[in-house]
């Protein structure tokens, strides 16, 4: 399988909540992660990042993505994914008690490739607007 093939399963597995059961096929097992977003501060590894999300669809129920863009550089064995993560805050869980609204926020996955696994990711995202959007904040 492509690094391009291996990202693209990654992506949809994460972004649909399926946790690190699944997302860790595509993974090295110790794979890291970064961003420079608040609600992921204490998030350092790509379980942590898998398992944050499917948390974050319990109580974000309705929530799906749109990918808007997706590249592989192989000279630096990295494939980037530009989506648009929709969802409303209906389900219970969370920093507050469901507010009723949504968010619609762009983010870019950045994954970075040791073979044919990610050994890293990074997350780019305006997380305040997406928090003030639903009210978190």
């Amino acid at each position: 399988m492509s690094i391009s093939e291996t990202a693209r399963k990654f992506f949809e597995a994460c972004e649909i909540g399926k946790g690190w059961d699944e997302c860790k096929a595509y993974c090295h097992s110790d794979a890291t992660f970064s961003a420079q977003a608040e609600p992921l501060a204490d998030v350092n590894n790509l379980q942590q990042y898998t398992d944050w999300m499917k948390g974050l669809l319990t109580f974000v129920p309705d929530a799906r993505y749109e990918l808007r863009s997706f590249g592989t550089d192989d000279e630096r064995k990295s494939v980037s994914a530009y989506g648009i993560f929709y969802g409303t805050h209906t389900g219970e869980g969370g920093p507050c008690p469901p507010t009723g609204k949504s968010v619609k926020t762009d983010y870019v996955y950045v994954m970075d490739f040791d073979g044919d696994k990610i050994r890293h990711m990074t997350k780019i995202w305006n997380a305040g607007l997406a928090l003030k959007q639903l009210g978190w904040i």
